[in-house]
């Protein structure tokens, strides 16, 4: 059924638009998107007061839905900072050295580990396994903090993500709503989740790599060591460094290892994904944190552990807090809406977001090459919502209706459906759903997106003509 477009879409659509025009020139975006709420809620209330209130409740509903994501950033850069300042960190990394020689050899081993981890546990417990260790490595062989950023981010919360081979999260939601066995979306996406996949990651490394070459990028501009080392000089840091003996040191580097080893195992046995596999991974950083203070700072380790805490948290709301004002406008794109504003959306609707998809569809001639380029399209727009997830059953139910008009390829198109809107939404280029991949690397998650948004574009492009040809 065809839900009517209203203002509340059209200025939602604008707004969009908007935004986008603003990253791409480089300027902040959140005073727009503040704009945005309010414009949405008058139109919506027609009461004054009650817009005001929107944009407070709105900022309210974003913190609550990335609280999450918040602490476990908070509490894995506090205890970064605990093992760097330790000395610890240096144990920890050394038999990677011997591994990781080049950029090169940084950007795919981190990429592929962070694919295949992400795999079984989804990529945010992922990002804070690999990042933590990983990330100094990859620094001190020349690959800066952003390179590291788009590594774990274009493999994990892209390539994993978007086919999700074993928790069949993603394939379940998009087959049911398409009417198809989870395995034949599987199956279809197989060649499509790796052409994406590569397409994006090999362009995006070029990228960085003509970049790093011309100077545009350099290694330690933008990184967690700033936060971590703070305004210590070397001569403070060989003195911290000097708390822990090296024998000391040595068993946390195994032991710390080991206990994220068998979180791993863990989250295997128990059957733990997403929210709760990164809750172990926090708690465990805790612990990590907690020992470590003890050990290190002896009588004082009660107050120090509060004090790494407490820098922890200033550095995660810092980074969150240019993110909140834009996650609370995109989340009106979906349920939010109904939760901070109230009902004002025509009866039938999905959400803005999804009724923009459906419009969409409604609107293109019914053919192969058609079908493909609009369930991008659909894919994409559902994805602007930061989930990835909550537009993807749209993607299902229209592919369905298009391979129902072309008489093949409901497979592939739903497939394809779900992979654009896992690649916008679900952590390559919507700002607020990369945080994990950017924080743990110190890096703005802003430039993130728009270093991710030229190979997210031309991977999706490709992709959508290889669909072409498969429907």
């Amino acid at each position: 059924m065809l839900i009517e477009l209203t203002a509340l879409h059209w200025i939602y659509v604008s707004f969009i638009l908007l935004i986008i025009g603003f990253m791409v020139m480089r300027r902040d975006t959140s005073l727009i998107c503040i704009i945005g709420i309010f414009i949405l809620a008058i139109t919506a209330t027609g009461s004054l007061s009650s817009s005001i209130s929107g944009i407070f409740n709105s900022f309210i509903f974003a913190i609550t839905e990335l609280l999450s994501t918040i602490l476990v950033i908070s509490i894995i850069v506090a205890m970064s900072k605990a093992l760097t300042i330790t000395g610890i960190n240096d144990y920890m990394i050394s038999p990677f050295t011997k591994l990781i020689r080049t950029p090169a050899l940084a950007y795919w081993t981190i990429g592929i580990l962070m694919m295949v981890i992400s795999w079984f546990f989804w990529p945010s417990p992922a990002v804070a396994l690999l990042g933590a260790v990983l990330l100094p490595v990859a620094m001190r062989v020349g690959l800066p903090a952003l390179g590291v950023a788009m590594a774990m981010n274009l493999f994990g919360h892209g390539i994993a993500l978007s086919g999700d081979f074993i928790i069949q999260a993603a394939p379940k939601l998009t087959a049911d709503a398409a009417g198809l066995p989870v395995m034949e979306v599987i199956t279809a996406s197989v060649p499509l989740v790796f052409v994406m996949g590569a397409v994006t990651t090999v362009v995006a490394y070029i990228f960085l790599r003509r970049d790093m070459k011309k100077g545009n990028l350099q290694v330690g501009t933008i990184s967690q060591s700033n936060f971590i080392t703070g305004d210590l000089n070397e001569k403070e840091r060989d003195v911290l460094s000097q708390l822990l003996t090296p024998n000391t040191k040595r068993i946390f580097a195994i032991l710390i290892p080991l206990l994220f080893a068998l979180d791993v195992v863990a989250m295997s046995v128990l059957n733990l994904q997403g929210g709760d596999a990164t809750a172990l991974i926090g708690g465990t950083a805790i612990f990590i944190l907690i020992l470590i203070t003890i050990a290190a700072h002896k009588n004082k380790g009660l107050e120090k552990t509060t004090s790494y805490l407490i820098e922890g948290f200033q550095f995660g709301f810092k980074v969150f807090g240019p993110v909140i004002p834009i996650a609370a406008f995109f989340y009106l794109g979906d349920s939010g809406f109904t939760q901070i504003i109230g009902e004002f959306l025509p009866k039938d609707s999905q959400g803005i977001v999804n009724d923009l998809g459906v419009a969409l569809a409604s609107v293109v001639p019914l053919n192969a090459p058609v079908g493909a380029i609009t369930l991008t399209g659909v894919g994409a727009i559902t994805g602007l919502d930061g989930s990835g997830f909550s537009g993807i059953s749209l993607a299902g139910s229209i592919a369905q209706l298009f391979s129902t008009a072309i008489g093949a390829g409901a497979a592939t198109l739903t497939a394809l459906g779900q992979i654009a809107a896992i690649w916008v939404g679900g952590g390559t280029l919507v700002p607020w759903a990369l945080i994990p991949a950017a924080a743990i690397c110190g890096v703005d998650p802003f430039e993130l997106a728009r270093r991710n948004l030229l190979p997210v574009v031309i991977g999706l492009v490709v992709t959508t003509i290889v669909a072409m040809f498969l429907i």
